[in-house]
């Protein structure tokens, strides 16, 4: 089965660039990390959205393996929606308002 179209909300989006930000102020091969996870994490997301853990409101976690985010999503009948690039140790939750 082919992949389902991926949607990514713009605070998520706001928040993967400065996330990236910060990482590329301090270490250019950190940043580059940063992005080699989010890539995969993607990846696997879009390919098997159903993998991890079904959380609050229908959403799922994704957690980066060698950084403090993870990747919130849910599944729709038509595509997959990011909602957030969240730290793992700053505001649980405030994401709940983008569903």
């Amino acid at each position: 089965m082919a992949d389902k179209p991926l949607e990514i909300h713009d605070d998520a989006l706001a928040e993967l660039k400065s996330a990236l930000h910060w990482y590329l102020e301090r270490s250019e091969s950190a940043a580059e990390g940063f992005v080699v996870e989010i890539d995969r994490a993607i990846e696997l997301i879009t390919a098997t959205p159903a993998r991890w853990p079904s959380g609050e409101l229908g959403t799922r976690r994704f957690v980066l393996a060698r950084f403090p985010y993870a990747v919130i999503y849910r599944e729709k009948l038509m595509t997959i929606q990011i909602l957030a690039i969240a730290h793992g140790h700053r505001r649980p939750h405030y994401w709940e308002e983008r569903l």
